[in-house]
């Protein structure tokens, strides 16, 4: 069965290198833990309705899947403590979630109560949205302890380290747990074993652009969010294809925008000067100009 993994940003930036940059600023890494704890808490109700949709079928998954929640509500609960001792924020993060924007591109497979569904189709397709966004959280909560480990031993760093360092094995545990199920579902019939690799393969690409669409405000990104929509629609069916695209197109450009106007007045804000000497160059890529011609100049 093929495994797969997350995604750099914009194949350039790993989660070590972003949270390195994390760290170094208390409101930004406050922000940050607060999406986590957004996630983790959202993760709850997800969950829940997955079990109120299986309706008594499959005891077994139920019953983990109840498991889950409860470690999921029990992060969402260490985080909320952490950050209300930090004196942050606990209010739904600014700016674009990833995590709407995962559940907006998620194509409708018929898992809605009322509806008749394919039971094996839904679990494997639900199952495999599940560990790919575990997958993303294990990545992200190891290279935030990896760059605290590396950052001043403040009593706020050790407090934010000690809390995700309880998190995460929890979380690696939630990923083995999804690979042991999807694995489980892959060897029921040639047909499931199927449906795996296209839901892995599906929910890979939903996750990266629904990763990359919340952090990509720089020139272009209209662009790269409307190729993401291009490689999702192609895991679809042929026929389902343009109506995936014509629902979701449309929004990508007033979106980006607003997205990108907020987060330039929250960067100029902060720092004027900052904001003129490196986040302006970085938004107009020209940084990357400059890095690609010291060679030449040399």
């Amino acid at each position: 069965m093929t495994v797969t993994y997350p995604r750099k940003f914009r194949d350039q930036f790993g989660a070590r290198e972003i949270l390195a940059i994390v760290v170094r600023d208390r409101e930004i890494q406050n922000l940050t833990l607060n999406r986590y704890r957004y996630s983790e808490q959202r993760a709850c109700k997800d969950l829940t309705e997955v079990i109120e949709r299986l309706d008594g079928q499959q005891r077994e998954l139920i019953r983990d899947l109840s498991r889950h929640i409860h470690d999921e509500a029990r992060h969402a609960n260490w985080l909320t403590e952490l950050l209300y001792d930090l004196g942050a924020e606990l209010n739904v993060p600014p700016g674009l979630s990833y995590i709407d924007e995962f559940e907006r591109l998620v194509h409708d497979t018929g898992g809605k109560p009322g509806k008749e569904i394919d039971l094996d189709f839904y679990l494997i397709e639900s199952l495999a949205a599940i560990n790919v966004t575990e997958k993303r959280g294990c990545l992200y909560f190891s290279a935030h302890i990896h760059a605290l480990k590396n950052a001043p031993q403040t009593p706020e760093n050790l407090q934010i380290r000690e809390c995700i360092e309880r998190i995460l094995p929890e979380e690696a545990g939630h990923v083995r747990w999804g690979n042991r199920w999807l694995a489980q579902m892959a060897r029921t019939s040639p047909q499931n074993a199927e449906r795996v690799e296209a839901a892995k393969r599906r929910y890979t690409a939903i996750e990266q652009a629904a990763f990359e669409t919340s952090m990509d405000v720089t020139l272009g990104a209209e662009l790269r969010r409307a190729q993401w929509l291009l490689e999702i629609s192609e895991t679809l069916p042929v026929w389902e294809r343009p109506g995936y695209l014509l629902e979701h197109l449309p929004r990508i450009l007033p979106e980006t925008q607003m997205h990108r106007l907020s987060l330039v007045q929250i960067a100029f804000q902060r720092d004027p000067v900052q904001f003129m000497q490196q986040f302006l160059p970085a938004f107009l890529g020209l940084n990357r100009t400059a890095k690609a011609a010291e060679p030449e100049a040399a």
